[in-house]
């Protein structure tokens, strides 16, 4: 067994704790992802309300996300897999860096452009039409950089490194993680129908709860993969 194997299998376990963090916190604090569903000004004066530990927590989210880039490449690329299915390793390693990159400029919008528009949002000597101009900038950029970026891209990118690894995972005989990860991405590919959903002004609850379905399989399959790493299996 390659002593770097561990060392990936520990990093899979570890991206999967660390990633529920954030979002847990944020949904204890800034009541997210709901807080994306109210108008835009209750969610600016929610986020002013937050003050630094909010903007911080958002921060931390993004580095998460980021991590994904070289945890996706270290899962994807083996020698034996550049070997037997480069394309599959290499496609997967692609993905999955392009999806942590995608999530965390998705995500990095709550640090460096949404106190602005926040703060704007609360200034008492901000004119009514300032304030209007920050809400219609806050939903216009949550519906490019989070829905687009963030969210469909970085879904659809996740989705299919998922399906990737997944697929070499069955081919190694690694069947028990390469069901879940068929699961995983089918679920998170599936829920980024949310955003298309609501560009056609269509309610997008279900493909919200399946996104949500779709990630705690990710956190399963990144745990189960990151054992079978370090019990010396594919």
């Amino acid at each position: 067994m390659s002593p770097a194997r561990p060392a990936v299998g520990l990093s899979a376990i570890a991206l999967a704790i660390v990633f529920n963090v954030p979002y847990a916190v944020l949904a204890a604090t800034y009541d997210y992802p709901d807080v994306l569903r109210r108008p835009a000004g209750e969610a600016l004066d929610l986020f002013v309300a937050g003050g630094a530990n909010l903007i911080l927590t958002w921060h931390a989210f993004a580095l998460t996300a980021l991590a994904l880039v070289p945890v996706a490449i270290a899962l994807s690329i083996t020698p034996q897999r550049v070997a037997e299915r480069p394309a599959l390793a290499i496609g997967a390693a692609i993905a999955g860096a392009l999806a942590g990159l995608a999530q965390a400029i998705g995500l990095w919008r709550w640090v460096f452009v949404v106190p602005a528009l926040a703060r704007t949002h609360a200034d008492p000597s901000a004119t009514p039409e300032a304030r209007l101009a920050a809400e219609h900038a806050f939903a216009v950029l949550n519906q490019y950089g989070g829905v687009a970026i963030g969210e469909h891209l970085g879904q659809l990118l996740t989705a299919g490194f998922v399906l990737m690894v997944a697929c070499l995972q069955w081919s190694e005989r690694a069947r028990i993680a390469a069901v879940i990860g068929f699961g995983a991405a089918a679920a998170i590919a599936v829920g980024t129908g949310e955003g298309l959903a609501i560009a056609l002004s269509k309610s997008g609850e279900v493909f919200s709860f399946v996104t949500i379905a779709g990630f705690l399989g990710l956190t399963l399959w990144l745990i189960v993969t990151g054992l079978g790493l370090m019990r010396g299996r594919s």
